[in-house]
């Protein structure tokens, strides 16, 4: 807002008139009668003006005065998935990036420690570590559970024990945001229970009309048959007709929904376990940028390797990758090159996910691998780390393709339902030492 116009006679400032006065926005121009010279100011509401400016009669250098700073807008940060076989120095290091960007505050999408243990002091010990992190944030840090954070009874004490209720919601500059608790039921599947649902009833009723409502909850419960009996579609039900938007983590994979209008992100992760086969796989690392500007959101995504302070050093971090500490055993087979190619009906597929299904010796179908086609039909498989390849064997393959859209959302498989599984494909692939090349040709009859 402007505060004060400042008119600048021989190198001297004087005049200064209220907005008021003057009838003027956010900045003002005046011409003319000075002559040489004018002085443009663009204020905030504050005593000290936040743009002064010299401005001849003809050309300028700059395409605008007026200062892209509405007080009611405001700009947020989410992290997604830190855990879930975590990398060391990952979200640690993401502590410090946040700070570089200085939102309003961090938000959260669950799995924040590994869990899925019953030891007490293994739980605090997790969580100790944890917060240790967190309270190096400049800001505030909401929380909200997933699945490695209440695991079971034992870890859902500890929780409350620390932070309280795992379901809540709050208002900043007439915006709702609620954290939902997807992890309603430990141990006894995904569930929002009706008393969680009343809660959030009562919520909506008591702020009808808010500016925007933000959702955030853990797991993707609208994906599948059971969101009508899980508690997601109650809800949404209990959303009516506002404008909203949804956050989750969970997979470790970046997906974009929409359902009914609205936009629903499913975050890739800021630590958590992931091939980082890149963007092409929505594997990456990861916070989301959500800036609140008027009445709408502007929602983007930062990759954490692209946020570098001005020495181009992040402070180091003792933060160990997950098993670090726990020698194994457990030796993984050796893998080899696989690169390939998918066409239906002679033409190149791009979008088809390929999944290698390994066979054994009693003919049964297991975990292998898996690839995803460019746009000319290419693909590098991966088993256990990027583009690490197969291990030597035979294995059945099914393929699915959901083309993206514009704006990156998965449309309805285009391929013929024989294709889905390894039990009904006619694709077979045999790996063997050394690179292989494999072409699979698919028909649409």
């Amino acid at each position: 807002m402007l505060d004060s116009l400042i008119i600048r006679r021989d190198g001297i400032m004087g005049g200064s008139f209220s907005k008021a006065a003057l009838g003027i926005g956010a900045l003002a121009i005046l011409g003319g009668a000075l002559g040489v010279s004018r002085a443009f100011v663009a204020g905030n509401g504050a005593d000290k003006p936040e743009i002064i400016v010299e401005a001849s009669d003809g050309p300028n250098p700059w395409t605008s005065l007026q200062a892209n700073n509405n007080p009611a807008d405001f700009r947020f940060a989410v992290i997604s998935d830190r855990t879930g076989g975590h990398r060391e120095k990952v979200f640690s290091q993401a502590v410090d990036r946040i700070n570089l960007l200085q939102p309003e505050f961090v938000m959260s999408v669950g799995d924040l420690i590994e869990g899925y243990t019953t030891k007490p002091e293994v739980i605090a010990q997790q969580w100790d570590e944890f917060v240790g992190y967190v309270k190096r944030l400049q800001m505030p840090f909401f929380y909200v559970p997933g699945n490695h954070d209440i695991t079971n009874q034992e870890m859902l004490k500890a929780y409350q024990a620390r932070f309280g209720r795992p379901h809540y919601h709050f208002v900043y500059r007439d915006t709702l945001f609620l954290s939902v608790n997807s992890e309603d039921t430990p141990g006894k599947g995904t569930k929002i229970t009706p008393e969680q649902v009343a809660y959030f009833k009562g919520v909506a009723a008591a702020n009808p009309s808010p500016r925007w409502t933000f959702i955030f909850l853990h797991k993707p419960m609208w994906v599948g048959k059971d969101a009508e009996t899980n508690g997601w579609t109650d809800i949404e039900k209990a959303m009516g007709d506002r404008p909203f938007t949804v956050f989750c983590g969970h997979e470790h994979v970046y997906e974009k929904y929409v359902r009914n209008g609205r936009n629903y992100y499913q975050l890739a992760t800021t630590g958590g376990g992931s091939r980082l086969r890149g963007i092409q796989y929505g594997e990456f690392d990861q916070i989301a940028w959500v800036t609140m500007k008027g009445k709408r959101p502007i929602i983007g995504n930062i990759a954490l390797d692209g946020v570098l302070p001005e020495n181009l050093r992040h402070p180091d971090s003792d933060e160990k990758a997950y098993g670090s500490e726990t020698p194994t055993t457990r030796v993984r087979p050796k893998t080899y090159p696989v690169m390939g190619a998918v066409t239906l009906d002679g033409k190149p597929l791009e979008y088809a996910a390929v999944v290698f299904h390994k066979v054994s010796a009693d003919g049964k179908a297991g975990p292998g691998g898996d690839g995803i086609t460019d746009a000319e039909g290419r693909f590098e498989a991966s088993s256990f780390g990027k583009f690490d390849g197969l291990p030597a064997g035979q294995y059945q393959v099914s393929v699915s393709c959901r083309p993206l859209d514009k704006d990156r959302v998965r449309g309805d498989n285009i391929l013929p339902a024989r294709y889905l599984k390894s039990a009904t494909s006619e694709l077979r692939v045999e790996v063997k030492e050394g690179a292989n090349s494999v072409s699979l040709e698919l028909k649409a009859r």
